[in-house]
């Protein structure tokens, strides 16, 4: 089993930057890959970045890549620091945990798929409002 406890959500201005953490515990010897997911009131839930832990190799959805940067610690707690933030960026953030090489299949595809993930964190919730 695996847990993932996200954090760092809240009520951010327009423009304002912020970025959430992902804490993964338990047995994640064979789990390389951790991902974002987000899902916006009403819409359907979208993969925005993944790393890789075992080559740091990343993907990000190329509609939000320029304000997006996803990174790791040498541990297990990886980051997601989103830059001028927009009021369409509020919702709910999901962090997620999958094996490789999905990274290579989202870079190929140009989108993650959320079936390549198998333990998902409880979410945090972004709000962007002025």
């Amino acid at each position: 089993q695996i847990q993932l406890v996200e954090s760092g959500g809240g009520l951010v201005q327009p423009g304002e930057s912020l970025t959430l953490s992902c804490v993964a515990s338990g047995d994640t010897l064979d789990y390389f890959v951790i991902g974002w997911f987000r899902q916006a009131p009403g819409k359907e839930r979208e993969g925005i970045a993944c790393i890789s832990n075992s080559d740091s190799s990343t993907y990000y959805l190329a509609s939000v890549k320029d304000r997006l940067t996803i990174s790791r610690d040498a541990k297990s707690t990886v980051y997601l620091k989103i830059d001028n933030l927009k009021p369409e960026d509020t919702a709910v953030y999901y962090c997620a945990t999958g094996r490789d090489p999905i990274v290579y299949t989202a870079q190929a595809m140009g989108r993650m798929n959320s079936g390549d993930y198998h333990y998902w964190g409880q979410g945090t919730q972004v709000t962007v409002s002025s």
